[in-house]
């Protein structure tokens, strides 16, 4: 062997010793796919990359209540070549904040044990919707997109509505739903006085249409499917929640400004029901984007592609905060990098597949190739016809048919 060739051969070996540490990281016995469960600060979590992975990674943030952590996009995922990561979060709580620095924790646990992704997606579900567009806001590069399903994606918006909408409830009822002693008091107060004198949906009394026309407003409009998803939801909207998890966001939530509105018609004036409903304040050194910016209002100040998916009769998240969220992103001057869908149907998170990943293509051809997807005109003064192209399968008492 000649000395270049000796000198050629010693440097190639030289180059594989040195990348060997990091090749256990990379490849398994099974020809490059690595699977991984195990703990972190954020909790238990999971790693997925598939053999020939193209370096797309999806960082999945599960909704509350959620027993497991799985992402409903798990095998589509692994089929065509993307890198999953999840998490259960770290407590319980509804904690958005903490949850926001769990999912850091997992990307740079990624990182370390596999490597650096050439783009990471974060999905956020319901509560992980929260998570996701706070993500976006407070650490812009980060993330190079985001998937929202059934989100929070108005923040602490969505507390002020629950809030709201029970304030409203206290005044239209005549039955005072936030002063009692203890909550078994006030379920009392509920059932044995506020629901004999306004109803539930459908069957309600002439004081219960004027809290449901109130209501109607809160949660978005006359929507397709509204009244249809309501009534799962509807107890929350009277007597809020007895969750000690919830008690944090709670503490931030306000209604000093909300604007109630009501149908003509009913016996009550806007002007009336605006001057006369209790308001709610936050607590003491609450709602701070110095102190905790999760759980302050949100800016609109998004750097990276958003596609949102949510149902029009979601009544747990309602389709309201996919309209307060666009306004921000107006008044920010980000309103090109949100697209938002609506899906004609009464549930929360209950998507179709086939919806799911169709919206994940369209976010990464928009991420890769800058191709923009459509959307619905979430802000349009008729919401009737919203949703019928991401619709596949019509609901049976969806007022609007396929011909």
């Amino acid at each position: 062997m000649s000395p270049g060739r000796r000198l050629i051969l010693v440097a190639v070996v030289l180059l594989a010793l040195a990348a060997w540490p990091s090749l256990p990281r990379v490849l398994a016995s099974d020809g490059g796919a690595i699977s991984r469960r195990g703990t972190y600060e954020g909790g238990r979590y999971l790693i997925e990359v598939p053999a020939g992975w193209n370096g797309g990674l999806v960082l999945f943030a599960h909704g509350y209540d959620g027993g497991t952590f799985v992402s409903p996009l798990t095998s589509y995922l692994q089929d065509r070549g993307y890198a999953l990561a999840a998490s259960s979060f770290r407590t319980e709580d509804y904690r958005p904040d903490l949850f926001v620095d769990d999912m850091r924790a997992l990307l740079e646990l990624f990182i370390r044990e596999v490597r650096r992704p050439r783009w990471t997606v974060i999905h956020g579900q319901s509560v992980g919707g929260h998570v996701a567009i706070v993500s976006l806001e407070l650490h812009p590069g980060l993330y190079q997109g985001a998937l929202i399903e059934c989100g929070v994606i108005d923040g602490i918006g969505n507390a002020d509505l629950y809030v709201a909408a029970r304030a409203a409830a206290e005044y239209l009822g005549g039955v005072n739903l936030f002063e009692a002693p203890d909550r078994e008091t006030l379920i009392g107060r509920v059932n044995t006085q506020w629901l004999p004198r306004m109803g539930a949906p459908p069957a309600y009394t002439e004081r219960g249409r004027r809290f449901d026309s109130v209501l109607k407003y809160l949660m978005g409009g006359d929507l397709p499917l509204r009244l249809q998803g309501l009534p799962r939801h509807y107890f929350r909207y009277i007597a809020g929640t007895r969750a000690a998890e919830f008690q944090e966001v709670l503490r931030h939530a306000s209604t000093l400004q909300v604007r109630y509105r009501i149908d003509p018609g009913l016996g009550v004036a806007e002007d009336e029901l605006n001057a006369k409903v209790r308001r709610i304040a936050p607590a003491e050194g609450a709602r701070s984007r110095s102190v905790n910016p999760a759980l302050a209002e949100l800016t609109g100040r998004i750097t990276v592609p958003v596609l949102a998916i949510h149902e029009t009769g979601d009544a747990r998240v309602p389709w309201s905060n996919e309209q307060a969220y666009r306004r921000r992103t107006v008044a920010a001057g980000t309103a090109h990098l949100l697209v938002q869908r609506a899906v004609r149907w009464p549930s929360h998170c209950g998507f179709d597949g086939e919806i799911r990943e169709q919206a994940f293509d369209d976010l990464v051809a928009w991420m890769e190739k800058g191709i923009k997807p459509d959307g619905d005109d979430v802000l349009a003064p008729d919401v009737s016809t919203l949703g019928l192209r991401w619709t596949p399968l019509r609901h049976p008492e969806d007022p609007v048919q396929r011909r």
